[in-house]
């Protein structure tokens, strides 16, 4: 009989090298606003009102380590301290972090002195258009893609940050299920 591969099987070879438990990818995503129906992509950038941003923290597996819910005026450096927090509070282990390139400046310094979280920025080469997989980064994208599954994380329907992150946590916990279910059966 056929053994069913498991999570850490597909995990990349050179993600393996580092203990899973000691490794986290942050990223963020802005919303629209509820009863929108203007792609990201099309949206003009100058002047467009979006209302929040999703910062989440997950592991190399793609599973929910932190949330946090801002307004889309709070700068990712700014939100990016909070999750770090949050994020050390609750997986002490961590040691390696890597972000998109919103979490830079002071903020890597913060990490390796404050937590000792080595926070790396993975950035996108100035020479690069449209869209290209980033090395690390695709991990939170795919996290983002199987949130997008539930229908009420698809628009910005709350109207407080702890209820969307709450939301943020039910639709993980659904993934999670499923993918559990179907290990099962």
């Amino acid at each position: 009989m056929r053994r069913r591969p498991d999570e850490r099987d597909r995990v990349p070879l050179e993600l393996r090298r580092v203990p899973l438990t000691h490794v986290a990818v942050a990223s963020h995503l802005k919303l629209l606003p509820p009863g929108s129906h203007v792609p990201v992509s099309r949206c003009p950038a100058p002047g467009w009102n979006f209302t929040r941003k999703r910062h989440i923290v997950v592991d190399t597996l793609g599973l929910l380590l932190a949330v946090m819910v801002t307004a889309a005026s709070v700068t990712d450096r700014e939100a990016g301290r909070t999750l770090l927090e949050r994020l050390r509070m609750r997986h002490w282990r961590i040691s390696l972090v890597w972000a998109d390139g919103g979490y830079t400046g002071r903020l890597v310094d913060l990490a390796r002195d404050a937590w000792r979280i080595a926070l790396t920025v993975v950035k996108r080469s100035d020479d690069t258009r449209g869209f290209v997989v980033l090395p690390k980064r695709w991990l939170v994208e795919r996290t983002f893609a199987w949130l997008m599954h539930s229908r009420r994380l698809a628009r910005d329907y709350e109207t407080r940050t702890d209820t969307s992150e709450a939301m943020i946590r039910w639709s993980m916990t659904m993934v999670m299920s499923r993918r559990l279910a179907r290990r099962a059966g």
